[in-house]
């Protein structure tokens, strides 16, 4: 059983997808239907930017999730097939639109919402993430809980990993809890306390565009961040969606559900390898590479 996998934000880099752009005409046209959604040149913004303008949530969401699309689809073009779609945050997405539960012009209708959302959100509402590493979740949880400032656990990323998210104060304050317990505690480069409380305006904004989206049945298993496991129950994908932006995601379990329903060969589509190295660290004896550029692709395909 075979997985697609798609990245998140915070992946991007400047460059990314050209060649496939450059190679696959149906990658180029993904371009043009972006372009028209979301009213800006999007090879501009993916291949010109600096790394510092490219980060800004209102550029890196529509920019990576085209990635994961172009890399997607230049795999389908020579002949990938799949029986499941996974994304990180962002990168549900993606697993939207590859999985035909909504068209590539409301997915790219549904990212231009949520990006906008999320900017202004994390504009007003100041917030801080920060990666925790040798340490169990239910200790971070445990230590959260008990903090004065608000910070809470929001993306359990692998049984080494997990991501806390909340206020500049609530962050500096656990950090410190953790490091007393010989933790490993990276801060992240994010603008905002992405899903927590502090983004309850972006999923309310966000909803009000989601409702008006057609949304289909998938083709493919669809496996979501807020549930931990398979979708199966698709009657209200908006308010889903608009609690997928404040919930954490939910990836180990994701990742565990899978396994456990016969998934043994991950790729990761989109900039970079880091789903790729979370299947790794999470799952024993499967399969896992990523697919970033045309040099890889041919790897993967002809290894």
């Amino acid at each position: 059983m075979i997985i697609s996998l798609f990245s998140g934000q915070g992946s991007q880099i400047p460059g990314m997808g050209k060649d496939f752009a450059e190679s696959f005409p149906a990658v180029s046209a993904l371009y043009d239907i972006a372009d028209g959604i979301l009213g800006r040149d999007m090879r501009a913004v993916c291949f010109d930017s600096t790394p510092e303008e490219l980060a800004r949530t209102i550029n890196a969401q529509p920019a990576v999730m085209l990635m994961s699309l172009s890399a997607v689809t230049a795999a389908m073009e020579k002949g990938f097939v799949f029986d499941g779609v996974a994304g990180h945050s962002l990168g549900e997405y993606a697993s939207l639109v590859i999985s035909g539960m909504v068209s590539a012009e409301d997915g790219f209708r549904l990212i231009k919402a949520r990006s906008e959302a999320m900017e202004d959100a994390a504009r007003e509402n100041k917030g801080a993430m920060a990666a925790v590493m040798k340490l169990a979740p239910e200790k971070i949880e445990e230590i959260c809980s008990q903090a004065e400032n608000y910070a809470v656990a929001v993306n359990y990323n692998s049984p080494q990993q997990t991501v806390i998210a909340g206020t500049p104060e609530g962050i500096a304050e656990v950090s410190e809890k953790f490091a007393e317990l010989k933790a490993r505690v990276v801060p992240l480069n994010v603008a905002g306390a992405f899903h927590s409380k502090l983004m309850k305006s972006a999923a309310d904004r966000f909803y009000e565009t989601a409702k008006n989206i057609r949304f289909n049945a998938p083709s493919v298993k669809y496996y979501s961040n807020v549930t931990g496991g398979e979708l199966t129950d698709f009657s209200d994908m908006p308010s889903l969606l608009a609690q997928h932006i404040v919930s954490p995601v939910r990836f180990v379990s994701e990742l565990e559900a899978m396994h456990s329903a016969g998934a043994d060969t991950f790729v990761e589509f989109g900039p970079g390898k880091t789903l790729t190295g979370l299947v790794k660290k999470t799952l024993k004896g499967v399969k896992a590479v990523n697919i970033s550029s045309m040099e890889n692709l041919e790897e993967v395909f002809n290894s």
